[in-house]
């Protein structure tokens, strides 16, 4: 096995570090204070003026669209391995993707129409989308059902001549609460009688079309991360062209899959960086605080706590760099087991480094004074984005059963006496 990074990724990998700390890290709390201003004034709902203008500078540099793999649309994208260690460096700020046009769900709508689409459907949102000049929004869960099971979800879309009629409620449909976001990428159920995995389809909506109706952001432990907001979204009588149609009736699921492996790996490799950032900051908080006449540093569950993380992180990175490499290699399905192993590791193993990181820094951890609260915040939400802890669990659990149900003879239990 080769564990180095390639040439390629290791000279991206400096680019992009390089880029962090001239353009970034010293822009933290610009993104943040602009935010705050914009509310002050009485609508927070406004894309970043920082955001916004180092967008050039990434793109200037090479450092844009890294995520989308084998598109002749985006010829600089990455294979699933060489973008997971460029994902994990921007992981270490919240924000810091869109700068790259590397963020959700702009990457998996992206992905989805690149593989789904038409020509047409590409021509009309996808090329913008690269382009950063629009956003987008992913809509399947509702507030009605169960949608970790998403054969349950009730959003109708019914075919009318050459249209489809979208009625239903979604919620967390993240990005909606953009101003720049200009389509939504719908899964509704289009057959009700056929088979349950055939039931769904997935079509484009313009999020301005008629009918179409932002309720309003949903908070994560009191942050409504605006400008991209966690939106509930009401479509009444919605009605859009059926060319909008993603594959064909009943392939919704199947696309839901499609689209949420890449999804889910690009959530853990960052949070893989979220986590790496919270060890660095507590390791330079224990170092600098004085109590009970020596460093914290030198308290013996401190050196405990960072021990533990660092194998947590490392462990976890490669587990990630597994699943990317056999979803390069083999494909999304054959490495669903990968997947589901660092979608419950990755999340669990930040939120434990940065809960560490807070108790470190006391009061000042659980406050807006460092990013820790934020990112935890945002980690935490990560158990039940793109398909909740218990749901991995299940899954995983019943390959790994499989492996031994798929063998008839039956397994006696080895003996063993003891002296």
């Amino acid at each position: 096995m080769e564990f180095d990074y390639s040439p390629k990724v290791k000279e991206m990998q400096a680019k992009l570090l390089a880029f962090m700390d001239e353009h970034v890290y010293p822009n933290e709390n610009v993104f943040f204070d602009e935010i705050a201003a914009n509310r002050a004034k009485g609508n927070a709902w406004v894309p970043t003026k920082i955001v916004e203008e180092l967008k050039p500078k990434a793109r200037a540099v090479g450092l844009w669209n890294l995520f989308l793999p084998r598109s002749p649309r985006a010829p600089e994208g990455l294979s699933n391995l060489e973008y997971a260690p460029l994902c994990e460096i921007m992981g270490r700020v919240p924000w810091a993707s869109e700068v790259f046009n590397c963020s959700a769900p702009d990457t998996g709508n992206m992905e989805t129409i690149e593989r789904y689409g038409s020509e047409a459907n590409k021509d009309q949102w996808l090329e913008p989308l690269l382009k950063g000049e629009i956003r987008s929004a992913f809509l399947m869960t509702e507030p009605a059902v169960a949608s970790s099971d998403a054969t349950n979800i009730e959003c109708r879309m019914e075919r009318q001549g050459d249209e489809y009629v979208i009625n239903g409620r979604k919620w967390w449909s993240s990005g909606a609460g953009d101003p720049r976001c200009a389509v939504y990428v719908v899964m509704g159920k289009t057959d009700p009688e056929a088979a349950r995995h055939a039931q769904q389809s997935m079509i484009l909506v313009p999020a301005n079309a008629k009918g179409v109706k932002v309720l309003r952001p949903l908070t994560v432990f009191g942050y409504d991360d605006a400008p991209h907001g966690h939106m509930e979204v009401e479509l009444k009588d919605v009605r859009v062209p059926a060319d909008n149609l993603l594959m064909g009736e009943g392939k919704g699921f199947a696309i839901a899959q499609g689209r949420l492996g890449p999804g889910r790996i690009h959530h853990c490799m960052r949070s893989i960086g979220a986590a790496e950032r919270a060890l660095e900051l507590m390791c330079r908080r224990l170092d600098a605080r004085v109590a009970f006449g020596k460093p914290i540093s030198q308290q013996g569950v401190w050196r405990e706590r960072i021990a533990e993380s660092r194998c947590m992180i490392e462990q976890a990175r490669l587990l990630t760099l597994k699943a990317a490499y056999m979803m390069d290699t083999v494909g999304n399905k054959v490495a669903q087991a990968e997947i589901a192993m660092i979608k419950i590791v990755a999340p669990n193993m930040a939120t434990r480094i940065i809960d560490w990181a807070m108790q470190a820094y006391g009061g000042a951890g659980i406050s807006g004074d460092t990013p820790l609260a934020y990112s935890y915040a945002h980690q935490r939400t990560l158990r039940f984005a793109d398909g909740p802890d218990e749901v991995h669990r299940n899954a995983l659990a019943k390959l790994e059963l499989a492996r031994y149900a798929a063998n008839p003879k039956a397994v006696e239990m080895p003996i063993t006496r003891g002296s």
